[in-house]
């Protein structure tokens, strides 16, 4: 499990654009400013399975632009596959809103009360020359398309997110937000 170990270590901990926000606000180019907050849950998850080799991972996101920010959280399995790390993403747990929804204000879950989300598509991570990357492409509805790709390495996290509808971009940048450990 020590390739799953090191590639948590890249993701776990406090996380911003502050760089990217800054100089894309200096071009004049409308870009949100963007914080992750990624801790790892087990120890806060009872009834894991007996020798459970994956790793939970809470994400808060923090999206600012206009003033205004948009808390986004999601717990997201990690293991480790024959074709590389897998993400799996979870439902948020009964009780929980975006507001509520971290580390901070975790309670005790069950494992057997998580459910997996029927909409994500898991994505896969393959190390290519040092750098993780990977994604996937879900289809929320018939209409509703996320894409997400990314890359982890040692000084940064870039992390491309899409919605379509009808083909249509609704969310999502032409640049992958450029996360550094803060």
């Amino acid at each position: 499990m020590s390739a799953l170990n090191d590639f948590i270590s890249l993701l776990e901990g406090h996380f911003d654009n502050r760089e990217q926000f800054e100089d894309m606000k200096a071009k004049g180019v409308d870009f949100p400013y963007a914080r992750h907050v990624n801790t790892v849950c087990n120890s806060k998850i009872d009834g894991l399975p007996e020798g459970f080799k994956g790793v939970f991972l809470l994400e808060e996101s923090y999206y600012t632009q206009h003033d205004r920010t948009h808390a986004s959280p999601h717990l997201f399995l990690f293991t480790e596959e024959e074709e590389g790390m897998k993400l799996s993403s979870y439902e948020m747990p009964e009780g929980y809103t975006n507001d509520s929804f971290t580390a901070e204000k975790l309670g005790r879950l069950d494992y057997g009360s998580l459910v997996p989300s029927a909409k994500f598509t898991p994505a896969i991570y393959k190390l290519k020359d040092g750098v993780w990357e990977g994604g996937s492409v879900s289809m929320f509805s018939p209409v509703l398309r996320f894409t997400l790709f990314e890359r982890f390495s040692e000084d940064r996290l870039e992390v491309s997110e899409t919605m379509e509808v009808n083909g249509k971009r609704t969310f999502g940048y032409d640049d992958p937000i450029i996360y550094k450990r803060a």
